[in-house]
Formats: structure tokens, C-alpha cells, sequence
């Protein structure tokens, strides 16, 4: 067997759930724990919207190149490989010559965009890219799936650390993406930013949501989508997803939630976050789809203590600081926490 075939029968390993004696007529349901739809039921999407923008992008940028470790399939790499098979590196199962190899592209003038899974940038590769690409501030994308708990395969590929690990390198802009929307806006404006990127990565049939808050990104912005009395929200990534719908929720109790975007977690937008925080009378409810250490949280307390501003109440909604488990996406997010039921719930104990 081929090593990519060999990977990707691995990586795209099925979890079935067995039916009950009543449902046993029915046809089996069978979710992969891989890279499960994180979209909710009837909710809107957009296919591959990474790999489209990255063509788009590199139809006017020559120095664009597209860089993967085998896993071009699972990171919409492919679309941008097939438009241009001659900018396209495909380096095997060798995350550290993938990032090695894309700081001397750099090196010579060129823009590479390098993908593989997020565990693999991180914990495998982290040296190399803290040494080469890093140090040098050499202009390298790397744009990697699976982040936090976006598989149910185990430890070994939930990325639940990986915004702590990346924030804490120098030179490094961490990116943590909301939906669809703004992939397609995140592509060229860090395509144009001289310098390393980190971006997390929704990957396949990735949903819409911020496009009906007429959203625009910008580099080093967070943004307020909404605003409520009762409320703040501090998000990132899927947990802005995840926010907005638990906010059309808690309207039904009369509850006006107010959400804070902050897809930049690296240059942190602290004086939109202070503004924000600053308003009396309501709580903050950080989310974060990342281990509750070193994250998107920590990061939020610190610019608070900071700015010397003390919010009616603090709460912090991440994964917990453990080795998670392996099973079915809505299923563990229902355990840890960060699936729509959970954070409504634990909204709704908080404010009595």
C-alpha cells in the first residue's frame, strides 16, 4: 500500500454506532471521528473553502507556492494542487522537511503555504519551524486541520494545546478562523503580511455564519458582532459559531448576549477586548475550542488585569487541561463542554 493510501486509511478511520434492538431495522448511522462535520443540522456551508481562496489568491501572487506533508487531501490542498501542479510540493510523511523546505523557499522570495495536520506543526515539527521559520521571520503560512477537539481519534490528533504553543514563538501571528466566510478573507490578507502565519483550519463542508453580520476581517481586529446587556462573550474560532447560535437561544428568555470575535489570538486586539470588558453590569464568558491553559482565555485575563478592568463576573469555557477522548465530535463536545446545549446551560447557571 502507498504511504499516502496507508495515511489516509488511518487517518480517516470510521467510528459506528451500533444501533438498539428498537432502531435495529434502521439503516446503521456511522460518523467518522476523523473529521466529522462540525456544522449543525440544516446549518449553511461552503465546500473546501480554504483550498478556493488559496487559487484565487495565487492567481495574482506568482510567489505563492502550496507545500503539504501527504495529507494535500485533507487540508483542501488538492484543489490549489490541481490549478497549479507546478508550484505544488508534495514531501511525504516528513513534517519537519515540510517546514524546513518552505523556509528556503521563502528564503529565495516565495510564499509558501504549508499544510498538514495540527498536531503535527506543533508537537512534531515545532523545533524546526521555531528555528527556521521563526527566528528568521521567514514568510511561511502554515495552515493546519484538526485544531482542539475538531477530531475524535484520540490525543495523538487533538490539537488542544496548539494555540499556547504557537503564541508563546516570537515573530508568530496566530489565526483562529470562524466559518467559511472568513477563510476566504483570511487567505489574502495574511498572503499580503510579510512574516510567519499559524492558521487553524476548517476543513471540507465548513459553515457560514459571519457573512449575516456583514463581516469583514482585518489582521490583528477583533470584532463586535452583536451587542446585549445581559452578557459578553469572548470568542474564537467554531466558538463564535457555537456563541452565536447559544445567543439566539438565550433570546428566548430574554437574555441579550453581546459576542466579541477574536479570530487574531497573535497580535490580540487588547483595546477592543478592554472596550468590550469594560462595560458594567455584565459577565464574560471566554470560549475557546483550545485546552483552557495558555490559550485564548489566559490571554483574555491578562489583558483585563492589564487594563485594570474587573467584569461583573468571570467565566472560562475551554477544553479541559487533560488527554481527551477518542469517539463520535458531538459526543465528546457534549462531555467537554463546548457543544450548543453545553454552553447554553452553563451560560444560563451563571447568570441565575
Amino acid at each position: 500500500m502507498a504511504p499516502g493510501a496507508r495515511r489516509a486509511r488511518c487517518r480517516e478511520a470510521r467510528m459506528t454506532a451500533s444501533p438498539t434492538p428498537a432502531a435495529s431495522a434502521k439503516p446503521r448511522l456511522t460518523t467518522s471521528a476523523m473529521i466529522a462535520s462540525i456544522a449543525g443540522e440544516g446549518q449553511r456551508t461552503k465546500p473546501a473553502p480554504f483550498g478556493h481562496a488559496l487559487v484565487e489568491a495565487a492567481r495574482t501572487r506568482p510567489g505563492i507556492v502550496g507545500m503539504t506533508a501527504d495529507l494535500g487531501k485533507y487540508t483542501d490542498l488538492h484543489i490549489f494542487s490541481k490549478e497549479f501542479p507546478d508550484r505544488s510540493y508534495q514531501m511525504g510523511m516528513a513534517e519537519q522537511v515540510l517546514f524546513g523546505a518552505a523556509s528556503g523557499l521563502a528564503a529565495e522570495g516565495f510564499t509558501p503555504f504549508a499544510t498538514t495536520y495540527a498536531v503535527f506543526a506543533t508537537r512534531r515539527a515545532y523545533d524546526f519551524i521555531h528555528q527556521t521559520i521563526a527566528e528568521e521571520n521567514r514568510d511561511v503560512k502554515i495552515v493546519v486541520a484538526l485544531p482542539g477537539l475538531t477530531s475524535g481519534y484520540g490525543p495523538s490528533h487533538q490539537a488542544a494545546e496548539d494555540l499556547a504553543l504557537m503564541r508563546a514563538m516570537p515573530n508568530m501571528v496566530v489565526i483562529d478562523p470562524c466559518d467559511a466566510h472568513e477563510i476566504e478573507q483570511i487567505v489574502p490578507a495574511i498572503a499580503d503580511h510579510k512574516g510567519p502565519v499559524y492558521m487553524r483550519l476548517l476543513r471540507g463542508q465548513v459553515p457560514l455564519v459571519l457573512d449575516e453580520y456583514g463581516y469583514s476581517f482585518e489582521l490583528g481586529k477583533a470584532k463586535l458582532l452583536r451587542d446585549g446587556a445581559d452578557a459578553l462573550f469572548i470568542t474564537s474560532g467554531l466558538m463564535t459559531m457555537r456563541a452565536h447560535e447559544v445567543a439566539e437561544k438565550l433570546k428566548a428568555d430574554r437574555i441579550e448576549a453581546a459576542i466579541l470575535h477574536v479570530p487574531t489570538i497573535k497580535p490580540l486586539d487588547e483595546a477592543a477586548i478592554a472596550a468590550a470588558a469594560a462595560k458594567s453590569g455584565r459577565p464574560v464568558f471566554v470560549m475557546e475550542n483550545h485546552t483552557v491553559i495558555g490559550g485564548l482565555g489566559e490571554a483574555v485575563a491578562a489583558t483585563l488585569l492589564r487594563h485594570r478592568i474587573q467584569p461583573a463576573a468571570w467565566h472560562h469555557i475551554g477544553l479541559p487541561d487533560a488527554f481527551l477522548d477518542a469517539g463520535a465530535l458531538p459526543t465528546l463536545h457534549d462531555r467537554y463542554g463546548i457543544s450548543v446545549d453545553a454552553v447554553t446551560a452553563r451560560v444560563k447557571a451563571a447568570l441565575g
